[in-house]
């Protein structure tokens, strides 16, 4: 699942702190055991269960849900899934259930929640009673305050995790679901499930496993187009687009290229399918929200509607569909083993998210370039802003480590962060994507340009071709394959990175690359901040601004250190009346003349004047040559 990365300014780095590779191994975290979960083996739930699901209820925003669940006499408890692969944290929507009712033989049952575990019902089946009939509703959200929205009047995005309770004591892949689907009348739908049959707006599914089902979601809507991305292939991969309106859809032959290319590239990165067919769910929204979680045959992706319509200004949005698909294969088929549980309940250990989504992140952006979807020039730029946050903008680093980030799913569970520069906030993703830019570099230093990180992608990734099985590994599994590359210490290596209170930021320099400031953004930022509505001064005065409102400042920042915080106001700048492009002309006037920007900030019930002694002027990231270096992150942008 991707997350945004966010631009910074220059402070000095602090030193990495090396020790002896026994000490380091000693840090590293229990990753995983042979058998991550503790449990024996369990047997398959006998019988098959069914899920109908009602999607028509658009106004209230409804998913009306029936199940049939075989049964015996006696105890039985069911389960909601609560630790739903992908989103790394025990998030699922419990509380957005309601109307839960259980029958058996046309009687109603009664059931009861554990009072310690609110994602468990407990009932007593009574004897003759062969099958339950549980019926109930999942309420999704109305308004954003709320969550993000799945149903609006065109569209939908259904996760079969949010509507199936399944009973507890038997692997999720040992456990049988027929499913079906009610749509709206007329309404498409793309899934990465086998469609067995369709009656008017009745969709029937095949019977699958638990686990596939939950991991098989359904994007549907009244304006939908299906492109082929892989003409004629064996394993298909399709782009399956629903929009606010028609117009939306339209995209020119030359926007679906690079599509295609992405598809090639990364099947000569990787070496392998581990699918059977591929489908990229992808919202063109400003009314459901946007997302992007990964699936093992398909991926949810929301972006905004000007997606190909305003093709240059959805810039920034175009390395999603990159990140998504490369979860395929490292997330879903190669998987940390802490994260290969056997249910939905059983707790997961995220303490190899640097690999799982660092490299990810990694292979997003390389990918963005080989296929065309980002100009290399656009990679150069966002790679800029992904170090200029860590050379300037994490001063949390100094009390936390890039390890210990990968609690922050756990600990924060995705809320926002009033202070994120010095809280920190899952930077194993772009942190962790510096990270594997330093392996890369390294490999090709060692080889002499012979290997790389793409041959630890074929040979780590690519075993098994076609194979679907999850494929679990450990820190010792990662440091073998990156040695059967280039011998070197990598455990030293990796564990130097993550374990220290300083930025991972040694790879650029290495790739041939420095960062520089410029009192211009790039086209790339542009892009970004144009699409966010936010002028982003955080390598000047240390915060960003949208509308007049400040949104990050970082901390021990000159906006920081003037008292301002998230959430305040500016009313005026300089005597005049709060304007954007005031704001950047006072920044410049203090670099020429010295005087202090004079702001008047409400913060709450509070309007204070304050002035901000600043006076490097506009500052935005940009990257540069290192003269006389080898250009090794050139050569990792080319198309293969």
């Amino acid at each position: 699942m991707p997350h945004p990365f966010r631009s910074t300014v220059l402070l000095p780095a602090l030193a990495v702190a090396l020790l002896p590779v026994s000490a380091l191994l000693a840090q590293a975290p229990p990753d995983t055991a042979t058998n991550p979960t503790g449990m024996e083996a369990r047997a398959p739930y006998p019988g098959t269960l069914t899920v109908d699901v009602d999607a028509t209820d658009l106004t209230r925003r409804v998913f009306h849900v029936r199940q049939t669940i075989p049964v015996q006499a006696g105890a039985l408890r069911l389960l909601f899934p609560k630790w739903i692969p992908g989103k790394h944290r025990p998030d699922g929507p419990i509380h957005r259930l309601a109307g839960l009712r259980v029958n058996g033989n046309g009687q109603r049952i009664a059931w009861t929640r554990d009072p310690t575990d609110v994602y468990a019902f407990d009932i007593v089946v009574p004897d003759g009673v062969p099958v339950l009939e549980l019926s109930f509703d999942m309420l999704s959200p109305t308004a954003s305050n709320q969550g993000r929205i799945v149903m609006t009047g065109d569209m939908l995005n259904l996760e079969w995790g949010t509507v199936v309770l399944y009973p507890a004591g038997h692997d999720v892949a040992d456990i049988r679901i027929t499913p079906s689907l009610t749509l709206p009348t007329g309404w498409q739908a793309g899934t990465a499930l086998e469609l067995q049959a369709r009656a008017g707006d009745v969709l029937r599914y095949g019977t699958v496993d638990f686990e596939t089902l939950q991991d098989s979601p359904v994007y549907a809507g009244r304006h939908f187009r299906r492109i082929d991305l892989d003409p004629g292939a064996e394993r298909p991969v399709m782009l399956d687009i629903v929009a606010d309106a028609p117009k939306y859809l339209e995209a020119t032959d030359a926007q679906i290229e690079p599509h295609r290319a992405l598809v090639e590239q990364a099947y000569k990165l990787f070496d392998s399918q581990h699918f059977d067919h591929y489908d990229f769910l992808f919202s063109l929204s400003d009314r459901m929200g946007g997302n992007g979680l990964e699936h093992h045959r398909s991926s949810e992706n929301g972006v905004r509607p000007g997606y190909f319509t305003d093709w240059d200004a959805s810039v920034a949005s175009r390395d999603l569909l990159p990140h998504e698909f490369v979860h395929s294969w490292n997330g879903k088929f190669r998987r940390p083993a802490g994260l290969a549980t056997p249910d939905f309940h059983q707790p997961m250990v995220d303490s190899l998210l640097w690999v799982y989504e660092g490299q990810t992140q990694y292979w997003g952006m390389v990918l963005a370039a080989r296929s065309g979807l980002w100009k290399k020039q656009d990679a150069l730029d966002a790679l800029a802003l992904v170090a200029a946050t860590y050379a300037d903008d994490r001063p949390g680093l100094d009390w936390r480590t890039l390890q210990d980030t990968t609690h922050d799913p756990i600990i924060a569970m995705r809320r926002p962060q009033p202070y994120r520069s010095y809280q920190l906030s899952e930077d194993y993703y772009n942190a962790g994507a510096l990270v594997w830019l330093a392996v890369d570099a390294k490999l090709r230093e060692l080889s002499n340009g012979r290997r790389s990180l793409d041959d630890f992608a074929s040979a780590f990734f690519g075993v098994d071709d076609g194979s679907w099985d999850v494929l679990p590994y450990r820190f010792e599994d990662v440091v073998a394959a990156l040695d059967g590359v280039a011998a070197h210490d990598w455990a030293t290596f990796l564990r130097s990175r993550l374990d220290a209170n300083a930025p991972p930021l040694d790879g650029l320099a290495a790739a041939g690359w420095k960062l520089v400031y410029r009192d211009k953004p790039s086209a790339y930022h542009k892009a970004l901040l144009g699409a966010r509505k936010t002028a982003d001064h955080t390598a000047s005065l240390g915060m960003t601004v949208a509308s007049g409102n400040v949104g990050a400042v970082r901390w021990d920042g000159p906006a920081f250190n003037a008292g301002i915080a998230p959430g305040s106001s500016l009313l005026a700048v300089n005597g005049h009346a709060f304007e954007a492009d005031l704001l950047e002309d006072a920044i410049r006037a203090a670099q020429a003349d010295g005087t202090p920007i004079e702001l008047v900030v409400k913060h709450g019930e509070v309007v204070r004047t304050i002035a901000i002694d600043y006076r490097g002027g506009l500052r935005y990231p940009h990257l540069e040559r290192i003269d006389g270096s080898r250009d090794r992150l050139a050569r990792i942008l080319a198309p293969l």
